[in-house]
């Protein structure tokens, strides 16, 4: 107070006036920031010396010897070679009393700039860097704002900081000035500072440590000074004030009088021991280079492995559930094997031959049986002993037979001319030499030859090289029918063509052409009429003969050449036996469904409509006659080759589809009336743009209550995420948090908190009686209840996505904190590190695996893995008892993520917040359906209808009302499984029982249907139960709402239309008022057998239907396009029926029935025509998923105009 600093201030301190204690004798953070001058003293190195003035040489880092010691290299070590005793401490006080430090200004050494010590991580910093940021950290004011508070006035101009300075070295103000973009008021203390200093500490320094010393003195009361406080005597204090640094100095060392001089903080010529030189950087060993501890060097392949790992969970996912799939699909296989065991057996031949067919040189082996006919037929039979090829050997002469000579000599072709050769691989060479034997007892000549397997094997003739053959034989035989140009057809060289050309057609050959059976009557009369030499092959003269009746052919040629098929006798008269034979082989293209009386009857109606009703035979007039009103229908008709498409102009002729017609069909007595007539064309009046924007307003129209929740679930995420991740960014700088993990943190906090929105209330998508319940609310006008399965999906794949980006966050952190040193964690974590010193992070594997956040954080994305592969649509079709099981993991998902925020590691957790309500409402939902699965129910009744389906009629519970439309899920318990599968009801509420129709397609309803089988029953003794969950509602039920609705159902999916329409004829009846006027119900099936159960539902619609409610619609999809030549008969057939019985010949219904499949767009242009009142039309549809998709596009695409537009609701199977 009284030596050192009137020497560095160069001014004496002002006298002591005793203890205030109003002072504040604490350290100020000005004087913590500007002490840091000090550092312009250092040198960058120091000197050491005894006391006779020799100045010692010192061992340098690098081994060397140099004149001083290195400043940035003795700091940081704890052990230096050149101290060894207490008396080497002494030459170095000695040697630094002897060394002039540097001036005060401000330079400062690369010592202190770029080789300050520093962390473990970076063993060097700047020393100067670090004092500017401290001085931040400590929030000082400005160097202006601290000359006003210390008295000083503030400076306006750069140049006034230092003028000798500025003079001097202009460059570096104007740098400075560029820095602080040219404002005094901007510049920070400690420059200013240094700035001021130019041999001596410049004014704000010398009043900044004035001050602090002086308040250090003042407000201290045990200030040595103080005679209040009774330390220390007038005389005590003298002594004290006069004992100097060169006592101490005298005191500590061996040091003597004479050896330094008595002012140790100055030396002036004449004072002992000068130093040899001022020292320098360039006089001394380079600073050791500065080293980077990098704490992940030893982490980097077992985190990366890690992290591979985690991302392979959803393919490990993904693999289990393929083999759950594959193993539920080969049991289920075996279980549709063993029932159809006794099936096969009793096809299985009599006698055969087994060997192995070989197809080619890259086509698999089959497994064969072979047969010989009487009639020289030799029949290959599959394993399934079904016909897969018939050869006629019956008119060849000389068959060639070779036989290997190697390889066991049990591989045997025969050559068979006009069709591919037959290889055959025999178990040994005894099978074939009995093949070869039994070809020789039946007759047939052989000429056996011995080749090697090999060639034998080129010599063979394939059925892909014959396949080829064929190609060019049909492109040639269309080109000369439809007059192609060559050009277009040609892609093979003359040659092939030439033999192509040449190529006859067997019967099986122009069976699959056609897309028939060999065996088919149609096929056998097609065929004997084309062979006009009766070689039983067609040359391509008599192929062409018969196509180009059937492409190019008038109605009469085409009726004529019916008609010469069909008469079997030749004499020139078609009998009703022959007629009947006819419309049999048509029959069969329907799947013989048609039955024998049906087919009698249509032919009597057929002969007495045209006046025939007398005559037991017809003429190619009368048959002329018979078909007069359709000649539009057979001039469109042809046959379909495979091989080559038709022109484009058939297909657009070909083109009809039913519409529904403006005339008041209940007028004309013939249910025909004009409902089944073509569609008008008209083009849309307005533009591409109007249209777009009329299709996107009734998009919006369609879909507001989804658009309008979608956006403000979605608007709340985005906002809990945008809310937690500008906390993290701009809130959170006094953790320092985001200073370590700026874009981790971030990512992460701001996705988890999205995510615990997202999984809290996905919960109530899932709350099925609370969604029933709303749905008949003023709520549903506001928010589509009918949606919740796809908005669950829908947030849950979201979810899955802010999952993975949380956890890329998650990882980038975790690298960020193995890379951070302790010291850092512990300021970050307080209740988890402690700063012990070693500065050395945890490993990455204590995050992940040693802390609840990270193991929970690993399970959990576990746990989704496998929920979201096994809901996906294939894996949920294939193995539903896999998606039942691995969603029933949602109550460990919840769990988890419970615990997995409970550590508040940031912060405290929230997601209980979220979560409360949701699980409340979803717990209360399911104690409701839990109380219902507890009650057995007693099925009354179950049949087992064709394709597979199976109808149980079961009691109805006390209390259990529901609407039409809705659907229940059912478990039983006889399976050996307690999964609960959704099905429509497809009774009517007026109905006493209950009763579902239920598909076999997988193995649970399949293992139901044999369940429910007579044998199973009969064995059980009696009907097992099943226990119901419901009723639930869905789209289907708002159909009533709509003054026209059409209703759409593919397969099984007309399931829930059976109620529905039960339920419309069923209100009339007791006079209940319903909004809907009229019901246009579409039914897509492949053939009507297949739901025979759903026509008898048809039918008493029909019956009770008096104010003609329904208009049924009826399409086959099995049969051919509508004017291929068969379906063409059928068509006529069919309305001949329906003309004079008013039913379908199919059906039994009044409904029409179409074949193909509906146009639905043209139908719904028709309805905005029929129903111009109606401002909106409701549509709905159930089947698969084309079907929907069909519809869809349809509505899209009609709502374009403005007019009715037409709202659709649908449902996938």
């Amino acid at each position: 107070m009284y030596e050192w600093l009137p020497a560095f201030l160069q001014k004496q301190v002002s006298a002591y006036n005793g203890y205030n204690q109003h002072v504040d004798a604490s350290l100020s953070h000005e004087f913590q920031a500007a002490v840091q001058f000090m550092a312009t003293l250092l040198p960058a190195g120091i000197y050491t010396r005894n006391k006779t003035c020799h100045f010692h040489k010192v061992q340098g880092s690098d081994g060397g010897f140099w004149p001083a010691y290195r400043l940035c290299d003795s700091y940081w070590k704890r052990k230096n070679p050149n101290i060894k005793s207490a008396q080497d401490i002494d030459d170095l006080l000695l040697g630094m009393i002897s060394q002039i430090a540097e001036k005060e200004d401000n330079v400062v050494v690369e010592d202190l700039r770029d080789y300050w010590y520093g962390t473990l991580k970076y063993t060097r910093m700047d020393y100067i860097s670090w004092s500017i940021q401290q001085g931040r950290d400590f929030g000082l004011c400005s160097y202006n704002h601290a000359r006003q508070y210390f008295g000083l006035p503030p400076i306006a101009n750069w140049s006034i900081i230092n003028r000798y300075l500025y003079q001097r070295n202009k460059k570096l103000f104007e740098d400075l000035a560029n820095l602080y973009n040219n404002d005094p008021e901007k510049l920070e203390l400690f420059p200013g500072v240094m700035l001021e200093c130019d041999g001596d500490p410049g004014e704000l320094l010398t009043a900044i440590i004035t001050d602090q010393f002086q308040r250090l003195r003042d407000g201290d009361r045990f200030w040595f000074e103080n005679l209040k406080n009774g330390l220390f005597t007038l005389e005590e204090i003298e002594k004290i004030k006069k004992t100097t640094f060169h006592d101490v100095i005298l005191s500590v060392t061996s040091a003597d009088r004479g050896d330094f001089q008595l002012d140790v903080f100055k030396w002036v010529n004449g004072d002992p021991c000068p130093q040899p030189e001022q020292i320098s950087a360039q006089m001394l060993a380079n600073c050791t280079p500065p080293t980077v501890t990098d704490y992940f060097a030893d982490s980097i392949t077992g985190y990366s492995i890690l992290i591979a790992v985690i991302c392979s969970f959803p393919l490990v996912s993904f693999l289990i559930a393929w083999m759950v799939a594959r193993s539920r699909r080969r049991d289920f296989i075996k279980f549709q094997k063993r029932r159809a065991l006794q099936s096969i057996r009793q096809s299985l031949p009599a006698e055969g031959i087994p060997a192995q067919e070989w197809q080619g040189p890259k086509e698999p082996i089959c497994s064969v049986i072979l047969q010989i006919d009487p009639q020289n037929v030799i029949k290959v039979l599959d394993s399934r002993c079904a016909i897969r090829r018939t050869i006629t050997l019956q008119s060849q002469k000389n068959v060639i037979v070779i036989q290997s000579n190697n390889h066991g000599s049990k591989t045997l072709l025969i050559k068979i001319p006009k069709e591919y050769d037959l290889v055959l691989f025999f178990h040994n060479e005894e099978k074939c030499k009995e093949f070869i034997n039994q070809l020789q007892e039946n007759g047939i000549e052989l000429h056996q030859y011995k080749k090697s397997e090999k060639h034998l094997m080129k010599d063979a003739v394939t059925k892909k090289q014959r396949g080829h053959i064929l190609e060019t034989f049909f492109r040639q035989s269309f080109a000369q029918v439809l007059h192609i140009s060559r050009s277009d057809v040609t892609g093979s060289s003359s040659a092939k063509v030439k033999e192509a050309l040449k190529c006859e057609l067997s019967r099986t050959e122009f069976a699959e052409s056609l897309g028939l059976k060999p065996q088919s009557m149609f096929v056998e009369s097609m065929f004997s009429l084309a062979d006009e030499d009766g070689n039983g092959y067609l040359s391509f003269r008599e192929f062409l003969n018969i196509l180009l009746i059937f492409m190019t052919g008038t109605p009469k040629e085409k009726s004529e050449l019916m008609f010469k098929m069909y008469d079997i006798d030749g004499n020139g008269f078609l009998s009703k036996e022959e007629f009947f034979t006819m419309l049999k082989s048509f029959i069969e293209i329907s799947n013989n469904c048609i039955s024998k009386d049906q087919t009698e009857q249509v032919i009597e109606i057929m002969f007495r409509d045209s006046g025939f009703q007398n005559k037991e035979e017809l003429t190619l007039e009368d048959f002329h006659y018979l078909l007069r009103d359709h000649d539009k229908e057979l001039r469109f008709s042809q046959l379909r080759f495979k091989g080559m498409d038709p022109p484009e102009v058939f297909n657009q002729m070909c083109r009809r589809v039913s519409f529904v017609d403006k005339t008041d069909t209940r007028q004309t007595s013939s249910s025909e009336a004009l409902l089944y007539t073509e569609a008008k064309k008209e083009k849309y009046p307005k533009g591409i743009i109007h249209q777009k924007l009329q299709e996107f307003r009734r998009f919006i129209e369609n879909y507001r209550r989804h658009i309008i929740c979608v956006v403000i679930f979605y608007g709340i995420s985005i906002g809990l995420f945008v809310e937690r991740a500008h906390h993290y960014a701009f809130e959170s700088h006094h953790r320092g948090i985001s200073e370590v993990t700026m874009p981790g943190i971030i990512v992460a906090r701001g996705t988890a908190a999205s995510i615990s929105f997202m999984f809290s209330y996905i919960l109530l998508t899932m709350c099925r009686n609370l969604i029933t319940f709303l749905r008949e609310t003023f709520l549903n006008q506001y928010i589509p209840f009918d949606a919740a399965v796809d908005f669950h999906r829908l947030v849950a794949k979201t979810a899955i996505v802010l999952t993975v980006l949380h956890s890329v966050g998650h990882a980038v952190n975790v690298y960020m904190f193995s890379i951070t040193p302790l010291s850092t964690l512990s300021c970050l974590f307080p209740k988890i590190f402690v700063n012990d010193g070693s500065e050395l992070p945890q490993r990455y594997y204590w995050w992940f695996f040693q802390t609840i956040p990270g193991l929970t954080g690993v399970l959990l994305l576990a746990v989704l893995a496998l929920m979201y592969v096994f809901s996906s649509h294939h894996f949920r079709r294939n193995s539903f008892r896999g998606f039942w099981v691995t969603h029933h993991f949602y109550i460990l998902l919840y769990i988890l993520t419970i615990l997995h925020g409970s550590f508040g590691l940031l912060q405290q957790p929230k997601f209980h917040v979220f979560l409360m309500a949701p699980a409340l409402i979803f717990i209360g939902d399911s104690l409701i359906s839990l109380s219902r699965k507890k009650t057995e129910i007693n099925v009354i009744k179950a049949e087992l209808l064709p394709s597979d389906v199976t109808c149980l009629r079961f009691q109805r519970p006390a209390d259990f009302d529901y609407k039409s439309g809705q659907w229940v899920r059912i478990a039983c318990l006889a399976l050996g499984t307690n999964e609960y599968h959704p099905f429509t009801l497809t009774t009517a509420p007026h109905e006493d029982t209950l009763s579902l129709h239920i598909r076999a397609a997988g193995p649970w309803t399949t293992r139901l249907r044999e369940l429910y089988s007579p044998q199973s029953v009969s064995d059980l003794g009696g009907y097992p139960e099943i226990y119901l969950d419901g009723p639930f509602g869905e789209g289907h039920q708002e159909w009533n709402k709509y003054e026209v609705s059409v209703l759409v159902g593919g397969g099984i999916g007309v399931t829930p239309f059976a109620s529905i329409l039960k339920d419309l004829v069923f209100k009339p009846s007791v006079n209940s008022k319903i909004a809907c006027k009229k019901i246009y119900f579409i039914w897509v099936t492949r053939t009507q057998r297949q739901f025979e159960w759903f026509a008898d539902i048809i039918r008493e619609v029909e019956e009770n239907d008096k104010c003609d409610l329904v208009s049924v619609h009826i399409y086959i999809t099995q049969l051919a396009e509508k004017f291929d030549l068969r379906t063409t008969m059928l068509y006529i057939c069919e309305r001949h029926f329906q003309k004079v019985l008013n039913r379908s010949l199919f059906t039994g219904l009044r409904s029409i029935t179409h074949f193909g499949r509906p146009q639905f767009e043209p139908f719904f242009i028709s309805l905005q025509e029929v129903h111009p009142e109606v401002r909106k039309i409701g549509v709905f549809s159930c089947g698969p998923p084309g079907m929907t998709k069909n519809v869809e596009k349809a509505c899209q695409m009609v709502n374009k105009e403005n007019q009715a537009h037409f709202s659709h609701h649908f449902e996938n199977f």
